[in-house]
Order: structure tokens, then C-alpha cells, then sequence
């Protein structure tokens, strides 16, 4: 299964930090990871294998909104910073709206990214 993990600036370390606290769920499940590139090299830097696209910014969000349309990605992992605002705010808004029209669970904090994962475990 095909996990995309997002973070705003604010929330990278965050971001990391949930991956390690869920490392075993992730190794069990046999989740791939698929991230925007700022935070896929933290993830990769805290030691998980990472298919990276472009930055969000870069159109990153556009690359993982096609993933989820053509169903490779069945679930995004986006920690938002809701104290920010974002120059490419369309391209969040998008994602979020294709991952609405195919169906796909989105999580944009650790509580409700938390709960997805100990989802999987059924």
C-alpha cells in the first residue's frame, strides 16, 4: 500500500517524529512512502525509504494528487500548518479535493493520521 506524507515547514520535524513513533505499523503494514521532496529527505534522513517527487511548492501536491487519481496512493498523510498561510494554497486545496472525489482517506493532523494507521491493523 502507497502512503503520501506532506508537511509544511512547521510541521516537518512533526512529520518525522510520527513516522518513528509508528515505525513497527509502517514495516508490518508493508507501506511504501511517497513524499513531497523537503520532507521526503527528512524522512530519508531519519532512515525510511522514500519515493520523492518535487516540492510541494514546485508541484509536488499536483504529483501526489495524480498518484491518488490513477489509485497508486490510497492514503495522504499531509501535516497542514494551520498558523501559516501557503503561496500555493490552490495546489493543497487540490489535492485535498481529489483525494475527496476518489475516495481516499486524508489525514491533515497526527490525531486523525494516528487513527489511519491503527486502521490498518484490523
Amino acid at each position: 500500500m502507497e502512503v503520501a506524507i506532506i508537511a509544511h515547514d512547521g510541521k516537518k520535524a512533526d512529520i518525522v517524529q510520527f513516522l518513528n513513533k509508528n515505525k513497527a505499523i509502517l514495516l508490518k503494514e508493508n507501506i511504501k512512502i511517497v513524499a513531497t521532496g523537503t520532507t521526503g529527505g527528512r524522512a530519508e534522513a531519519a532512515g525510511f525509504k522514500v519515493k520523492k517527487m518535487l516540492s510541494g511548492p514546485q508541484g509536488g501536491d499536483a504529483q501526489i494528487a495524480a498518484r491518488v487519481a490513477v489509485g497508486k496512493t490510497k492514503m495522504v498523510i499531509f501535516f497542514k500548518d494551520p498558523n501559516s498561510s501557503h503561496a500555493h494554497e490552490v495546489d493543497i486545496n487540490m489535492l485535498i479535493r481529489i483525494c475527496d472525489v476518489h475516495n481516499v482517506p486524508l489525514a491533515t493532523n497526527e490525531a486523525t493520521a494516528q487513527l489511519l494507521l491503527l486502521g490498518l491493523e484490523d
